[in-house]
């Protein structure tokens, strides 16, 4: 019996001290086997989205020593589902996908950038100067171009307009067709395939290079109020100092020219600033005035 319960202390000990087979600890977060991915949103012209996420993607490797890996999705939706299935733990998303982000998976805003000196920015509705459209009136029985359902300029609040103005989307328009980004709409509006579309403004300037004649072959017939700008969030229950340290980081990479011009040639961010969820809660009061339901959508 003695002999019995001494083998029995000796196994115990050493199933403490030798991990079972195929009960291998998960790699750290930040590690080459686990990196941290950041996901981009398409919003502009997508190689030069590409290059922006991988190239703060290592300068925020340098500084940190985390293995981050950036990545650029179809749509913001992707983006939205990647960070809340844990596919991708940082993200670039804008007002309403962070909004809808928060609510459906408490994916959480650390940085908002600045544009022109300011944390907001405008939306704008342009049309074909051909068309005869001259105000939001006239877009009924038009094909529209949208960025992406959960774009704040490119379709949220612009849809609000025009059903302000007595235009249904859904029944009044010829069309809706989604481009997918603020330039694409841009291009589609200048080469007639949609009559009108959303976009921020100055979503032009990113084909003018190509199409110079931009400005002139199509006119802004609105402009939308202030919405707050887009920016850095990360998933629900990140390490808080793994958090800390990147968001310390992106701050310095962002007061160089380097970190500037990288976001710059994704989004014309110039700058950040700190920020907690309680900076859109203005927006979803905006949201909630005009019948649109976050809670019910997140679902």
């Amino acid at each position: 019996m003695r002999n019995y319960r001494v083998l029995l202390l000796g196994l115990t000990l050493l199933l403490a001290l030798v991990p079972l087979a195929g009960c291998k600890a998960a790699p750290a977060l930040g590690t080459k086997d686990n990196p941290i991915v950041l996901a981009f949103v398409p919003s502009g012209d997508t190689p030069d989205i590409i290059e922006s996420a991988e190239e703060i993607a290592e300068l925020l490797s340098e500084k940190t020593g985390y293995v981050i890996e950036g990545s650029v999705a179809t749509s913001y939706t992707a983006v939205i589902e990647a960070m809340g299935t844990g596919k991708a733990h940082m993200g670039t998303l804008a007002t309403f996908a962070y909004v809808l982000a928060h609510e459906k998976y408490g994916v959480d805003v650390a940085l908002v950038s600045t544009r022109y000196g300011t944390a907001f920015y405008n939306g704008e509705i342009i049309a074909g100067a051909d068309t005869g459209i001259t105000k939001l009136e006239d877009l009924a029985g038009k094909t529209m171009c949208w960025v992406d359902a959960a774009s704040a300029s490119g379709y949220i609040i612009p849809s609000i307009m025009v059903k302000a103005a007595g235009v249904d989307p859904d029944t009044d328009l010829a069309q809706q067709i989604e481009a997918g980004s603020h330039d694409n709409v841009a291009l589609a509006v200048y080469l007639g395939d949609c009559d009108a579309g959303a976009c921020y403004i100055d979503a032009r300037d990113k084909i003018a290079d190509d199409y110079p004649d931009v400005y002139d072959k199509t006119v802004v017939i609105a402009e939308s109020p202030e919405i707050p700008n887009d920016g850095l969030q990360f998933i629900k229950d990140f390490p808080a100092d793994m958090r800390e340290k990147i968001v310390k980081a992106f701050l310095e990479i962002m007061a160089t020219d380097e970190g500037v011009e990288a976001m710059g040639l994704a989004y014309g961010w110039a700058g950040v600033v700190e920020k907690d969820d309680s900076f859109y809660d203005d927006f979803r009061a905006v949201l909630d005035a005009s019948g649109v339901d976050v809670e019910e959508l997140a679902k």
